[in-house]
């Protein structure tokens, strides 16, 4: 069999198992964060959930289907063994931006929810003061 088929069927199989891993991890740990995002709504947190995760398996599984051709044909095992690691190494930075991306705005839609709480003033007026009156 020729190792060029064996670095894409290994490519692959990698690829896709740790897609598979790392949404899950997302979706079972953002949950929680999103809850929190979101207020509360436990229904909207849910449903945010399960539409980035779809996402990140459309956007991953398409990169690793666009990045599977590789460049030279794998002659040896130390070739199989280069093709792989440099494929991987990508897919595994993307899989980490698209990550940090996604926190980063989450992160941000939370500080956002936290400085509008915090308009409120913490404790009510206590009196008035009688407006001055304009020299003429």
């Amino acid at each position: 069999m020729d190792l060029t088929v064996v670095a894409y069927v290994v490519y692959l199989l990698i690829s896709i198992g740790l897609t598979i891993w790392v949404a899950r991890t997302l979706s079972s740990n953002g949950r929680i964060f999103l809850a929190d995002v979101l207020h509360g709504n436990e229904k909207l947190a849910e449903a945010v959930n399960h539409l980035l995760v779809v996402g990140f398996y459309l956007v991953n599984f398409g990169f690793v289907a666009l990045y599977l051709k590789a460049a030279d044909a794998v002659e040896d095992a130390r070739g199989l063994f280069e093709v792989l690691s440099v494929k991987l190494g990508v897919v595994l930075l993307v899989l980490g931006v698209l990550h940090l991306g996604n926190v980063f705005i989450l992160n941000k839609m939370r500080r956002r929810g936290i400085m509008e709480k915090e308009q409120v003033p913490p404790v009510p007026p206590q009196g008035w003061t009688t407006p001055a009156t304009p020299a003429l």
